[in-house]
């Protein structure tokens, strides 16, 4: 039996472009809102650094959402353009 030989050549700059657009198109999907945890874990910024340069924001205080003294929640597609915002006036 004849062996062959397959030489594939992969741009994986590409490829990882790629899979980090369908990552997130998938989890723009899925968010409705998130909270200061998953927030701190998408955005690798430490809780106290959200809370402090976009949380306090009034544009972001808009977007939060609680109950009597509960947990908070900002919708995510909103809160993510105006985080954006706020980087950009750095």
């Amino acid at each position: 039996m004849a062996t062959a030989e397959i030489n594939i050549n992969v741009n994986q700059a590409e490829i990882k472009k790629y899979l980090d657009e369908k990552l997130d198109g998938t989890i723009q999907e899925s968010f409705f809102t998130w909270d200061i945890e998953v927030m701190a874990k998408r955005t690798c910024m430490s809780k106290s650094f959200l809370e402090n340069e976009f949380l306090r924001d009034p544009r972001m205080k808009l977007l939060e959402r609680r109950k009597e003294k509960g947990k908070r929640y900002w919708f995510y597609e909103e809160s993510k353009r105006v985080m954006k915002e706020i980087m950009d006036e750095w």
